[in-house]
């Protein structure tokens, strides 16, 4: 005899119908997506969900952490060359001999290093793992509208910021040639395999975060908050504090590595003007739902319509 179901839990909306189990072994019939289009849930079917993906991103960020314990050495190998490519005498390694020379402090620090890597790799390896995670448990919340921005949001953050991190890899060279030239005679510079990693990855994740700023203000221009007017105004101030952000950021005092990072942002910020210019445009052309309202009339809430059962059966 099957126990009664448990009044806490409101059943989950399904592709089928049928029952499941909960956690306590009774069996708890699914709705199908007919009787409930909107998919409502209780808070315990959110935790449970919440859990579940959780599990899997995990799971991905496991697997992934193993692949890159295996391409450690390919790796490395690619993040070491913007340091081999400066010649000893400028690394100031002539105590250590031939050839690309960091040091180590501890014997534990080769496992650290390859743990470290690996999850950063695995992280990276991962990502359409826990992406798609994360998107499958917060998209039944969003309208048709906010999907739509978010695929174009993914879709160009991605290629950005490896446009980004592709040219901090070019100037990571003449940055670390800079600060190894401010070593003082007779000093020899012993750089840590920790230290050097963290000044690779950090330019990687500056560069790359610099190339989102355009993406920002698109994303601000659709959501009503920059205009083509106000970002008109703020135009010279907004290009004045890349190239500013650019000579912080960029620890070589050289115009070269400055411009490699600055004009590439600048140019994008032109495609955003650009885009953002279409669209207010567009707007302009559609009237306003608010247009002939008095101050005590009451404004249409501009809601998408709620999914009906046979659109939802066909999806």
């Amino acid at each position: 005899m099957t126990a009664p179901p448990d009044p806490m839990a409101s059943p989950r909306a399904g592709a089928n119908g049928g029952s499941r189990r909960d956690s306590g072994g009774s069996r708890l019939p699914h709705m199908t997506r007919r009787e409930n289009p909107q998919a409502q849930m209780s808070l315990i079917e959110h935790i449970r969900e919440l859990r579940s993906r959780l599990i899997k991103s995990l799971l991905g960020l496991g697997v992934g952490t193993i692949a890159g314990w295996l391409l450690f050495g390919h790796v490395w190998h690619f993040l070491e060359q913007p340091y081999c490519r400066i010649p000893q005498r400028d690394r100031g390694t002539e105590l250590l001999g031939h050839g690309c020379s960091l040091i180590f402090n501890s014997i534990f620090d080769g496992f650290f290093l390859h743990l470290k890597l690996a999850f950063v790799i695995g992280l990276i390896i991962s990502s359409p793992v826990w992406l798609y995670q994360v998107w499958a448990f917060i998209a039944p919340g969003l309208y048709a509208r906010e999907r739509r921005w978010t695929y174009a949001f993914v879709g160009s953050a991605v290629p950005l910021f490896l446009i980004g991190a592709a040219f901090a890899y070019l100037a990571m060279s003449k940055g670390l040639l800079f600060l190894l030239s401010m070593v003082p005679p007779g000093v020899t510079n012993l750089i840590t395999v920790d230290t050097y990693l963290g000044y690779a990855l950090g330019m990687l994740l500056i560069f790359g975060l610099a190339f989102e700023v355009p993406l920002v203000m698109v994303i601000l221009n659709l959501a009503g908050v920059l205009t083509h007017v106000r970002f008109r105004k703020w135009r010279r101030l907004m290009i004045f504090g890349v190239f500013v952000f650019a000579a912080i950021a960029v620890p070589s005092p050289d115009p070269f590595s400055m411009l490699l990072l600055a004009l590439p942002c600048v140019a994008f910020v032109e495609v955003a003007e650009l885009f953002i210019w279409l669209n207010d445009r567009r707007r302009a052309r559609r009237p306003s739902m608010y247009a002939g309202l008095s101050d005590d009339e009451i404004s249409p809430l501009d809601f998408d319509e709620p999914v009906s059962a046979d659109s939802a059966d066909a999806s």
